[in-house]
């Protein structure tokens, strides 16, 4: 098992790098070329700028069994797909939704922020 990241707007690195070298448990960090992150227990894997490119790159690793963490509902299904568990980084776990459920809860959640914005 290991512990993949969409690590390019994660709030929370710190705390799953913390608790997985308390269980020792191998983590990647994926992000692109635009941000420096650095750990001395994380592998970190940079990847090109572009739209998706992390999403692919960490859908190209990760395994039944992993872990993935990311705010990312399209990353989620395909990760959920391979049967690897998806975290957010709130600390809810993503089910497996129909694309009718998955649709309604993106457009929930960008109404909920433009109006958050809006204030």
């Amino acid at each position: 098992m290991r512990i993949y990241v969409d690590a390019d707007a994660c709030p929370v690195r710190e705390q799953i790098e913390d608790t997985a070298r308390m269980y020792v448990v191998p983590v990647t960090f994926l992000c692109d070329t635009h941000h420096v992150l650095r750990s001395d227990y994380c592998e970190i894997r940079h990847v090109d700028a572009g739209r998706d490119a992390v999403d692919i790159a960490l859908i190209n690793r990760c395994r039944m069994g992993d872990i993935v963490v990311t705010q990312d509902y399209g990353l989620a299904m395909f990760a959920l797909s391979k049967g690897a568990y998806v975290m957010h980084p709130w600390g809810w776990r993503y089910q497996k939704l129909s694309e009718e459920e998955l649709a309604a809860q993106r457009k929930q959640r960008k109404r909920t922020r433009v109006l958050q914005h809006a204030y």
